[in-house]
């Protein structure tokens, strides 16, 4: 598996920290009917349950967005991933459709409420660190324009930063032609419900993207 540490400046920030790791060769392509039926499913039933005004206060959310002050980082300009999946399907802007990995991707982030990130290991360089950005870093953001990624919890390697738990760059991106992924749950608050999560993502990538060779573990 690919080596993954946890910087000593960021553990000194949120001594909690902790990333879950899934490794896994998949199939990449559109998302079936099932899995669309279990992402909505579960989307109605967040409607239901949550108050968009409470979001902040969850507990997961709001631990990540604690840290994120620490880090002298404004959580509502740079909102956790997990609290702006919510927010759209709250405000009823449902979930944007891409491939199987990122819909799996998106599915345990909203049921655990914790960032998750997916990446391309092709593209990557081991060892990874989680660390804490640069001042003047930033990237290419999926979609975006360039992302101020100093003083962010950041995913890197000898290249440079690809991910964070707000937004990750294009570098690692999930495409239809991926083979291996590295799957990361952040967690500001320990192992906790990591180990779950982990489970159920693995059986998510078994089912929905012909997923083998599936390894997994815990970062602290």
């Amino acid at each position: 598996m690919v080596e993954v540490i946890i910087s000593a400046e960021l553990k000194k920030v949120c001594p909690q920290i902790t990333l879950g790791c899934i490794q896994a060769q998949v199939e990449v392509e559109s998302s079936s009917n099932s899995l669309w039926e279990e992402i909505n499913d579960y989307c109605e039933m967040l409607k239901k349950e949550i108050h968009i005004e409470d979001l902040a206060s969850l507990t997961n959310i709001k631990e990540g967005r604690e840290v994120y002050k620490k880090l002298g980082k404004v959580p509502s300009k740079y909102r956790l991933s997990s609290e702006a999946l919510v927010r759209r399907i709250l405000q009823g802007k449902g979930i944007y459709k891409l491939n199987n990995i990122v819909e799996i991707n998106n599915l345990i982030s909203i049921k655990s409420k914790r960032p998750v990130g997916s990446y391309n290991i092709r593209n990557l360089n081991s060892p990874i660190s989680l660390t804490i950005g640069k001042e003047g870093e930033q990237y290419k953001g999926i979609g975006k324009e360039n992302i101020n990624i100093a003083n962010l919890p950041v995913l890197a390697d000898s290249v440079g930063s690809f991910g964070s738990p707000t937004s990750d760059s294009e570098r690692a991106m999930i495409t239809n032609n991926v083979s291996e992924i590295l799957m990361c749950i952040f967690s500001f608050s320990g192992k906790n419900d990591i180990e779950e999560y982990l489970e159920y993502g693995k059986k998510l990538l078994e089912k929905y993207a012909k997923g083998k060779d599936i390894k997994i573990r815990i970062i602290e």
